[in-house]
């Protein structure tokens, strides 16, 4: 028996607190870093009891569009009067947002006594030769035991972490899979071209489970009818098998006729911004029609409609602030720049637009930035507070030689500290311009904090 003062792994025998619980896992993300593959999540299950095995996953994937997705889906299963489970990363302001039940956090209770409850599991997967589990696995396993042995939703919308085949939460078998898109992320490790990454992407199709995307021929859309084809999958294709028209789109309202294989809806409401929230939403409703043609889901179209235009989503085309004008969007990748442009081009009037921007390193900043560059006036350049933060001179070099070869004019400051950034984002900012901040979602996450409630955010995978 070991005493309480005992350490294993760096963690007590049992943490006195969910703050404790919470430090300790996060903490992992720098000792253990990201551990691809399901051996150590198998263990684990299996260790606890296969809680996975008593739940309905909606399990979600895709470059971008996969939070937007869930968040779809949670508020309408919600509206239609189910219990839902979410599970969604990375969080926006602290630890407990990657694990709600109907929009609630887990509670700090059954936080602390379910993460004491896997810690002698966890030190004998440890001693093992799979090594210790990773803070992105634990979460995993939190998340399941919450939902599996606490709390039992109707529904658990199940976002992916990264990639798909190797990740975490590829434990589950889902009812229903979606693949939002697929594009140029996280190429550093799930490989260098589209194919590779859809592949990696389409590793959550599981056999004879339905499959929604709204990926197109030119994303690697051909990898994942492959898999689906040979899992005997039934795959449903935004543009194929489903299709919107008659779109309307005004500031906070765009509307769509919804046309799927079992059914026409037409009017379709939601209330975020952009084109691309669009077939997000496409996608959404088609994965409700499976749930509801094959799974005895009962979607009313009342509680569909608003369901779909009661959702939000924090952190994507937010505006965070009226005086001056503050959008937030976590646009990081080349997809995401080009849905971030068009949307600023479509959706927001101004006079002069200054936008402030921090990368990770390990992303495709000349991509981003020949989406972004066109439409700026002023460029801001800072650092997220995060260990992987990309370089904020280096990243104001690679903008001024596209400036040069794009033959823009493009005011830019460098300025690492976030906070002060921030300060000059806003002073330069007037009545009828436009404020952004975009990047990556670490700095979304302590911006949004700061503005919201003058507080540092809990920010982390």
């Amino acid at each position: 028996m070991r005493s309480m003062n005992e350490f294993k792994d760096n963690h007590p025998v049992a943490f006195q607190s969910a703050q404790e619980a919470i430090a300790w896992i996060v903490g992992r993300m720098e000792k253990h870093g990201i551990k691809p593959g399901l051996k150590r999540m198998q263990m684990l299950m299996e260790k606890l009891g296969h809680p996975e095995r008593r739940l309905k996953f909606i399990h979600v994937a895709g470059t971008n569009g996969k939070g937007s997705t869930c968040a779809y889906l949670t508020s309408v299963l919600r509206a239609c009067g189910y219990d839902v489970g979410t599970f969604t990363s990375p969080y926006l302001e602290k630890y407990t947002n990657r694990i709600q039940v109907n929009g609630e956090d887990i509670p700090d209770a059954d936080l602390l006594r379910l993460v004491n409850d896997m810690l002698p599991v966890i030190d004998e997967i440890a001693e093992t030769e799979l090594g210790a589990p990773s803070m992105f696995e634990i979460s995993t396993a939190l998340a399941i035991m919450y939902f599996g042995k606490v709390a039992y939703p109707d529904y658990v919308v199940w976002e992916t972490g990264l990639g798909g085949r190797l990740d975490s939460t590829n434990i589950v078998n889902p009812v229903v899979t979606v693949i939002t898109n697929v594009g140029h992320d996280h190429m550093d490790i799930l490989g260098d071209t589209i194919e590779k990454v859809a592949a990696e992407k389409a590793g959550i199709i599981k056999a004879g489970v339905p499959i929604i995307t709204a990926a197109q021929p030119h994303e690697g859309w051909s990898v994942i009818e492959q898999t689906a084809k040979a899992k005997k999958a039934t795959l449903y294709t935004l543009g194929d098998q489903f299709e919107i028209a008659n779109v309307t789109s005004e500031l906070d309202l765009q509307t769509f006729d919804f046309k799927g294989p079992f059914r026409p809806i037409p009017g379709v409401p939601i209330s975020l911004n952009g084109e691309h929230q669009l077939k997000n939403a496409a996608v959404a409703v088609m994965t409700l029609e499976v749930l509801r043609q094959y799974y005895a889901c009962i979607v009313d179209d009342e509680d569909l409609y608003k369901g779909l235009r009661e959702t939000r989503w924090p952190g994507r085309l937010e505006m965070i602030s009226n005086e001056p004008r503050v959008l937030l969007d976590g646009a990081h990748n080349p997809e995401g720049a080009a849905t971030l442009a068009a949307a600023l081009q479509t959706v927001y009037s101004y006079r002069k637009l200054n936008l402030m921007m921090g990368m990770l390193s390990t992303k495709n900043h000349t991509g981003y930035l020949r989406h972004i560059l066109p439409l700026v006036d002023t460029l801001i350049i800072t650092e997220p507070d995060f260990h992987k933060k990309g370089d904020a001179e280096m990243l104001a070099e690679l903008a001024r030689e596209l400036i040069h070869d794009m033959n823009l004019q493009v005011d830019i400051v460098v300025e690492r500290e976030w906070k002060r950034a921030l300060e000059i984002l806003t002073s330069r900012t007037e009545q009828d311009d436009l404020a952004v901040v975009s990047g990556t979602l670490y700095l979304i996450s302590d911006v949004r904090s700061w503005i919201t409630y003058q507080t540092d955010s809990e920010k982390g995978w």
